[in-house]
């Protein structure tokens, strides 16, 4: 039986930034697998290097040291114009700020990725129902995002991530905004998008109450990634 190939991999990252003439270490060595359809948490507080090791998952940010391979291919090989089409194509994206535009519907929010591809009309169509359906929210299409709650804004942020069909989505904190009845709803819809779609899901989190829902459980401490043995019990209150 052949093993699977992982989808993405971070080998030995490091990431250092020059702050008043001090030399900060953001990322130190990390080490991490992501396979098909898989869902990893990534839990830590804030400034310990998780939104660091997202950007360089992403290409939006270059490691120090190390290398960032998706399907075995070095980011820092790609062109722009690749690392581009990669974030277009294969990786969708969901920040704890939803990011969604005022002025345009659920619908328009979730459909402007594949206006930017130019799809033409009747896919993009097609294609965001589809993702507004995956999210339980096609009755609320025509609505801005005023007109939502906040965990139906996050709902429509992740449609707008899956709606390109990716291959993998990254999320940052992306119940951070969220009670704690909306986080649990928004992991379990990662859960169920791993399950039913075949996504991988890579989240940062500093919410301990979310982590019996991912496959597979790293913290990081100081930039350093830890095994699930070595996970503090800070993190299971």
């Amino acid at each position: 039986m052949s093993r699977v190939q992982r989808l993405l991999a971070a080998v030995d990252v490091e990431r250092r930034y020059d702050l008043d003439s001090e030399e900060v270490h953001a990322l130190r060595g990390v080490n991490l697998n992501v396979f098909p359809g898989q869902f990893i948490a990534v839990v830590g507080r804030s400034g310990s290097g998780k939104t660091s090791l997202l950007n360089i998952m992403a290409g939006l940010d270059k490691p120090s040291d190390g290398k960032v391979l998706f399907e075995e291919q070095d980011l820092a090989e790609m062109s722009e114009q690749d690392l581009t089409d990669l974030r277009r194509h294969r990786i969708g994206f969901i920040f704890q700020s939803f990011g969604l535009l005022p002025l345009l519907s659920a619908f328009e929010n979730v459909e402007l990725p594949l206006r930017i591809r130019g799809m033409n009309s009747g896919e993009r169509a097609e294609r965001t129902r589809e993702a507004l359906d995956i999210v339980g929210l096609w009755t609320r299409s025509r609505h801005r995002p005023y007109e939502l709650s906040g965990g139906e804004q996050q709902r429509v942020a992740i449609a707008r991530a899956i709606v390109i069909r990716p291959s993998l989505i990254l999320a940052d904190e992306p119940t951070g905004e969220l009670d704690s009845n909306n986080a649990h709803a928004i992991f379990g819809l990662f859960k169920d998008m791993v399950i039913k779609q075949g996504i991988s899901v890579v989240s940062a989190t500093h919410d301990s109450t979310l982590l019996s829902m991912a496959d597979e459980v790293k913290e990081i401490r100081d930039g350093q990634l830890l095994e699930h043995a070595e996970i503090g019990l800070r993190f299971r209150d």
